[in-house]
């Protein structure tokens, strides 16, 4: 059994890992890391395994990278709207980790691949880490620091179904079609996609485009089809990523997240302004519903109907995605036959549904999402002691149970005072709750270590933002460069996001950390915390500008600056001035008076 020494030992190389190991690298130059990956490469769900020819980014061109690297912008024929294929994030991860070093080291010689972690445990003050990997010989790391970046795309909700035995044909999790043969087999002609996500709908789109029979199964027992919104930008706004990315919009959503104002209280606080924010999402989704036209296409095939969300737009309670490919809704209109039904069995090659449909299948995909992060590799007790989703079933004290309950049934009353469109959500599928929220302060810290860190532990709109943000909070927190409230406070803030996040989000906000439209306010704040500000620009572009990378190029600077840390500079280091930049037209000042008024036309419209 091999040990080893480090100061800090990063869990996992997906976007976050990375860009909490790079500001480590950065910031403490001497110092021995490591990152732990399970995979054979780089990248977490934007690594070269997961992805597939019709896997897109969600991100448009130019704010999917990270602000010291600007990505080599993808050729017309692979961009649509602004969104690009997913390869090319795959390939500025991979150039990444390679480009950037330190003391001679690559990000990229830091990381053990195929390296999963069985087990992390406290002796005394040292973090004590073991990894089995594929030969079944163990390594022991020892370290002072840990941060977890394995994420919460990690382990695939594959559902059970009776009769699998006898179906005789693979079933494949979104996790694993990218390294398939799904697309390319020529032996797999009937392609069956369950899910009504954003991953079910990617599968279903490549399976149509590699000529393939596709059927879409969305379970009726479930929260139904997700929203699939256009991306068309309005006025200025090259997009609606951009419009909806601006702290201007983000008033128009109830958000304890959001600096409290004037206008926040005008909107959430009185009759006209909750029919106002409700009026905005109607024109949002009246336009989704258009795009679509679920009921006017004369050629769609049988059950395209189906696709029609069962919620509103604003509660987002089933996981839909903004379309980025042009020919989606041809061709699911033209080619997908769709069925809104619960599987009853399988037998030989064949779904058989509730009511007596048979449907062909050479292959099962399952675009049924992911459970939450079960951190196996951590026992009961620190998942509980550390503020982890547990499972209700090992609830190890009904009195901590107990005050947490309390805590945030008085959070809740509180949230709805604030909030009262949030008291009353439509009818909606609930799903069962199986565990414990996520008790983190910031979604990041435990309340009882600070010498551990979770990062990338959340659902938002810009993770390159997000894990850059997370990063520099956690480095202040582990360096012990931050001043935390107290206890109490952190409590009752956890509470109040917790409560907030449940009632905002439905179903998909039970573990507390689901917050689409909040990445920007979460940001703001957490690099306030740490008194980091050269990423605001001053009110009126701070507001009607979307945020980007660039805005964050000063953050390195200033933090060195702020905390007086004194950090060799590395002639081996990538510096910023040597990417690629990227190109676009943006919102300057001197406009922003039009920006605000095609801002609430394209809302109202």
């Amino acid at each position: 059994m091999d040990s080893h020494e480090f100061d800090l030992v990063v869990v996992g190389a997906g976007i976050a890992g990375i860009a909490a190991a790079r500001l480590y690298q950065q910031l403490h130059p001497d110092g021995r890391l490591v990152v732990l990956e399970r995979d054979t490469c780089a990248g977490g769900v934007w690594n070269a395994r997961r992805s597939f020819e019709g896997f897109w980014s969600q991100l448009t061109v130019g704010t999917g990278e990270f602000s010291d690297l600007s990505m080599i912008r993808p050729p017309e024929e692979d961009i649509y709207q602004g969104f690009f294929k997913a390869k090319h994030t795959t390939q500025y991860l991979e150039d990444y980790v390679d480009q950037h070093s330190q003391a001679g080291q690559t990000l990229r010689d830091r990381i053990r691949f195929c390296c999963p972690v069985s087990s992390i445990k406290k002796a005394e003050s040292k973090w004590v880490i073991s990894c089995n990997d594929i030969s079944g010989s163990s390594t022991i790391f020892h370290t002072s620091k840990v941060i977890v970046a394995s994420g919460i795309s990690s382990t695939p909700n594959i559902p059970k179904f009776l009769g699998e035995k006898k179906f005789g044909a693979p079933l494949i999790h979104h996790r694993e079609f990218g390294q398939s043969a799904v697309l390319s087999s020529t032996e797999i002609r009937n392609v069956t996609v369950v899910g009504g996500s954003k991953s079910a709908a990617d599968m279903v789109l490549a399976s149509v485009k590699a000529g393939k029979n596709v059927s879409w199964i969305i379970r009726r027992s479930g929260a139904g089809p997700g929203w699939f919104v256009t991306n068309e930008g309005k006025g200025p706004y090259k997009s609606a990523v951009d419009i909806g990315s601006t702290r201007f919009f983000s008033n128009f959503t109830p958000s304890i997240l959001t600096p409290e104002n004037w206008l926040t209280r005008l909107l959430h606080g009185t009759k006209w302004g909750v029919t106002f924010i409700n009026a905005i999402w109607r024109g949002a989704a009246h336009q989704a519903l258009v795009a679509a036209d679920y009921d006017g296409r004369a050629q769609a095939k049988l059950g395209f109907d189906e696709l029609k969300p069962h919620t509103p737009l604003f509660w987002q309670n089933a996981a839909g995605g903004i379309l980025n490919q042009p020919d989606f809704w041809e061709n699911i209109a033209n080619h997908v036959h769709i069925f809104h039904n619960d599987i009853v069995e399988l037998d030989d090659h064949i779904v058989r549904l509730k009511g007596g449909d048979d449907v062909a299948s050479d292959v099962i995909l399952c675009g049924t999402g992911w459970n939450p992060s079960d951190f196996s590799f951590f026992n009961i007790d620190l998942r509980v002691g550390l503020g982890l989703p547990y499972s209700l079933k090992d609830a190890p004290s009904s009195q901590d149970a107990e005050r947490w309950a309390q805590l945030e049934k008085k959070a809740d009353e509180e949230i709805l005072n604030q909030f009262p469109l949030l008291a009353n959500p439509p009818h909606h599928f609930h799903e069962a709750v199986r565990t414990t929220p996520y008790r983190l302060y910031n979604m990041i810290a435990p309340l009882n270590d600070d010498s551990i860190a979770f990062v990338g532990h959340m659902v938002h709109s810009n993770h390159f933002r997000g894990a850059e943000c997370q990063a520099y909070w956690a480095m202040a927190y582990l360096d012990k460069q931050v001043t935390l409230p107290s206890l109490e406070d952190r409590e009752l803030e956890i509470a109040r996001r917790v409560a907030w996040c449940r009632r905002r989000y439905l179903s998909h906000g039970v573990g507390g950390n689901y917050i689409p439209f909040e990445s920007g306010a979460y940001t703001d704040k957490i690099l306030a915390e740490i008194g980091l500000k050269s990423h605001r620009k001053g009110f009126l572009r701070d507001s009607f500008m979307p945020p980007g990378p660039k805005d964050l190029v000063g953050l390195k600077d200033e933090y060195v600056d702020k905390f007086h840390r004194h950090v060799p500079e590395a002639k081996d280091t990538i510096p910023s001035s040597s990417a690629q930049l990227h190109g676009g037209k943006s919102v300057t000042s001197s406009g922003w008076v039009l920006s605000l008024r095609h801002l609430l036309h394209s809302m109202l419209k």
